[in-house]
């Protein structure tokens, strides 16, 4: 064994294990990063609300050490609250914090995600070399090898040669009318199989979406810097949010399963086949657990393709508005003022002392505005509106205008005050309306007195009374509706003055 090859083994390894997935799974209190994590961001829920995660944890961490754990120093519990765990894992690479409709939100990276399935699959079924697990891996080489091969007599050969056996096996089962069972031991490893490549999916799509977030960083990164001329930085980066997926190896590779497993009758053929797998005999052989991943498989895989699009989406938002909101002038004065700011803290922090106070801006920089209004108190106009321009509308007189407009409500209150006052029985609408005048029996005199004896406390019968209206060019309608009758002339008549005032607003509205 050389030294040159010891030294580029370790150098390989020290560069492993800076990796966040092993710096999670090596650190002391592993066991508790690996329970939370996996309790508080599930499949349902990816992303979680700031206050909810450090809610959570601190009462997992409470429930804990009641019951005695961590005391034995074999799997410290970490010391601490939750914000500054959750910080420290962000920092570690376990968590990403990021804003989510106005909310933000902890979400596992993919490095945790990986650290998650690897501790669940020690903790769990250990997975074996198996016939399905064998199988899948020629196929993969198989195809590999079909698709690297460049001869087409080879492929022509190699399809003819699956479409004969495809044959045999129709002719085979139409000749004999039975499927050959699968023993129970076999499906079980193949839904083992199926299950462990589930769980890689969802570090997969974790990647893909840190990817895209790292891109839209870089991007905006580089539009602030503002070091080449704004038309170059706009052709290149928009061209580059607009094309996010083909910027990157991830993006790139999940476009190609995205044209696979993107379209919704191949999600429902997806639900399709676990549910025939699970209604199987042999399903009962998996655990309970095995059974709730098999159950979510296609979920998990929509919930990854929309992270994904989301992600993308948001980027490519993110980017549009600084292109469109980059101002170099305005940054580089928000620039000056956040080193100004900085230089005066470092001139003040070592001469300070602790608890000393400080001294508070007295007055803000006055705003350079033409006027501003002088009194608050006063919020009318400081001069009235001009009076309106009288509208003529070629030849038509006001009284026909009149004539066509709204109810008139003041001879309609008079009419019901002089019909009420002279019984003490209940007045029907429906008479009210027969009994008017004939310029007070249009149509929208109907709307107008079942409006006032609403007012004055109608009462609804059964019957469906009609009455007659005239319309102004006298033309007549005939209308139906529920019996009503007003209350009585306490009620009629008590509100009389403010109605009148209310209907004489409403009469010179309708002018």
């Amino acid at each position: 064994m050389s030294t040159a090859t010891v030294e580029g083994a370790y150098e390989g390894a020290l560069r492993a294990f800076r990796n966040p997935l092993l710096g999670l799974l090596h650190g002391s209190s592993a066991p508790f990063v690996v329970t939370v994590l996996a309790l508080v961001f599930t499949a349902q829920r990816p992303q979680v609300p700031v206050a909810e995660v450090h809610a959570e944890i601190d009462a997992a961490l409470a429930r804990l050490r009641a019951a005695g754990y961590g005391e034995d120093g074999t799997a410290p519990l970490p010391a601490g609250v939750a914000r500054d765990l959750c910080r420290g894992w962000v920092r570690a690479g376990w968590l990403t914090r990021q804003a989510h409709e106005g909310v933000e939100v902890y979400q596992v990276s993919a490095h945790g995600v990986a650290a998650l399935e690897v501790a669940g699959r020690v903790g769990g079924v250990r997975t074996r070399v198996s016939q399905s697990r064998v199988r899948t891996l020629l196929d993969a080489v198989e195809g590999l090898a079909q698709d690297a091969d460049p001869d087409v007599m080879t492929r022509i050969a190699r399809i003819d040669a699956e479409i004969r056996e495809r044959q045999e096996e129709v002719r085979r089962l139409e000749r004999t009318g039975v499927v050959e069972p699968v023993p129970d031991d076999r499906l079980l490893e193949e839904a083992e199989n199926v299950l462990h490549l589930a769980r890689e999916l969802p570090a997969d799509f974790a990647r893909v979406v840190e990817t895209i977030v790292q891109v839209q960083r870089d991007v905006v990164t580089d539009l602030r810097q503002d070091v080449r001329p704004t038309g170059e930085v706009l052709r290149e980066y928009l061209q580059r949010g607009r094309d996010l997926m083909e910027s990157t190896r991830e993006g790139r590779a999940f476009a190609g399963a995205l044209a696979l497993i993107g379209r919704a009758e191949h999600i429902d053929a997806l639900a399709a086949h676990l549910r025939t797998i699970l209604g199987h005999p042999f399903a009962a052989g998996l655990t309970a657990s095995q059974r709730r991943e098999l159950r979510d498989v296609a979920r998990r895989i929509e919930q990854g393709v929309r992270d994904v699009l989301e992600a993308q989406q948001r980027a490519s938002h993110v980017i549009t508005t600084q292109i469109r909101t980059h101002d170099p002038l305005r940054d580089r004065e928000v620039d000056a003022l956040l080193r100004e700011a900085m230089a005066g803290l470092q001139r003040w922090m070592p001469t300070s002392r602790r608890r000393e106070p400080v001294t508070p801006v007295r007055r803000m920089p006055v705003a350079d505005v033409a006027h501003l209004r002088q009194r608050t108190d006063d919020l009318r106009p400081a001069a009235p509106p001009a009076p309106l321009e009288p509208v003529v509308v070629g030849d038509v007189a006001d009284d026909d205008a009149r004539a066509w407009g709204g109810p008139h409500y003041v001879e309609l209150e008079r009419h019901v005050a002089g019909l009420v006052a002279g019984t003490s029985d209940r007045v029907p609408v429906a008479e009210a309306f027969t009994a008017a005048p004939e310029g007070l029996r249009r149509p929208v005199d109907l709307l107008g007195l079942l409006e006032i004896a609403h007012r004055h406390g109608m009462v609804e019968g059964d019957e469906v009374v009609t009455v007659e209206a005239v319309r102004p060019d006298g033309t007549r309608r005939r209308f139906a509706f529920g019996a009503v009758a007003l209350a009585g002339p306490a009620s009629a008549g008590g509100d009389d003055d403010e109605h009148d005032d209310e209907g004489a607003r409403d009469e010179g509205r309708h002018d």
